[in-house]
C-alpha cells in the first residue's frame, strides 16, 4: 500500500512478484474450478452428499453441512460451531469441482476431530489476526501523515509509537497466513485421500480433484508471499530494517 500522500514505486518494486502471484493464482482456480464444474462425477452425489459420507465414513459425525448465501467459493468450515458451509455451486452441484471443494472443507473437520495442532493455533489467532488487519492500516498511516504534516514536538512523539504498532498488528495478519498454510495444504491431502479411497470419486476423476485443489492451494500460497513482502516494505519504508525513518 502506497503512503500517503503520493504514490511510492517502491511499493511496486518490492510487492510486484506477490501481486502477480495473486493475479495468476485467482485465474488458476477459476479456470480449474470452471473446467471441472463441467465434468460430473462417477458417483452422481451433490457436493453436500460427498462431505456428508466422507465425514461419517471417517468416524466424525455431528458436523451440520449448511448451504451458505455468499458469494462462489465462499465455502469454509467453522471449527467453534463444527458447521461446514457451501457455497450453492458445491453445495448442490455433482461436479468434480464440487467434489473436490466440499471433501476440502470436510478435510478441516477431519483436522478438528483429530485435534489437528495447525487448525487450533489458526482459530485461536482469528481475533488477534482481525483486530491487526482493522488497526495495522489506520496506526500506519496516521503515523506517516503526522510525519509529513506537523511540527509539533508533543505529536512527533507519538509517531514512532504509531508506525510500530501498525506494523505489529500487520506481522500479526502476517503470521495467520503463514500459519493457514498448512492448515490448508493438508485438509487438501486428508480430501484427495479420502476421495477416491472411500470411492467417492474414480480414480479417473483423481486428476480433476488435484487440479481444483492445488489452484486453491496457490491463493494461500500467494497471499502469505504478498504479506511477507508487504511487511518487508513497512520495514524499509518506515526505516525499521536499521536506517533512517522515510519520510
Amino acid at each position: 500500500m502506497p503512503f500517503f500522500p503520493y504514490f511510492d514505486p517502491m511499493y511496486l518494486l518490492i510487492v510486484a512478484p506477490g501481486i502477480v502471484l495473486g493475479l495468476w493464482a485467482s485465474f488458476k482456480v477459476r479456470s480449474a474450478f470452471a473446467r471441472y464444474s463441467r465434468v460430473a462425477t462417477t458417483s452422481g452425489m451433490s457436493g453436500a452428499e460427498v462431505a456428508a459420507a466422507l465425514l461419517s465414513r471417517s468416524g466424525v459425525p455431528g458436523v451440520r453441512i449448511e448451504r451458505t448465501h455468499g458469494g462462489t467459493l465462499s465455502d469454509h468450515y467453522d471449527p467453534r460451531s463444527r458447521v461446514l458451509r457451501l457455497s450453492p455451486e458445491v453445495f448442490s452441484g455433482r461436479s468434480v469441482a464440487s467434489a473436490a471443494v466440499a471433501a476440502h472443507e470436510a478435510g478441516h473437520a477431519l483436522q478438528d476431530a483429530g485435534g489437528y495442532a495447525p487448525l487450533a493455533l489458526r482459530t485461536a489467532a482469528v481475533p488477534v489476526a482481525s483486530l491487526g488487519s482493522k488497526l495495522s492500516w489506520v496506526l500506519i498511516l496516521l503515523g506517516m501523515t503526522l510525519g509529513y504534516f506537523t511540527k509539533n514536538p508533543a505529536y512527533l512523539e507519538w509517531i514512532p509509537v504509531l508506525l510500530w504498532g501498525g506494523v505489529v498488528g500487520f506481522a500479526a495478519v502476517v503470521a495467520f497466513q503463514l500459519v493457514t498454510l498448512p492448515v490448508e495444504l493438508n485438509a487438501s491431502a486428508r480430501a484427495r485421500g479420502r476421495l477416491v479411497e472411500l470411492g467417492l470419486v474414480a480414480r479417473e476423476e483423481e486428476d480433476g480433484v488435484k487440479a481444483v485443489l492445488d489452484a486453491a492451494a496457490l491463493t494461500y500460497v500467494a497471499a502469505a508471499v504478498t504479506g511477507l513482502l508487504t511487511l518487508l516494505y513497512y520495514l524499509a519504508r518506515l526505516g525499521l530494517l536499521g536506517g533512517r525513518q522515510h519520510r
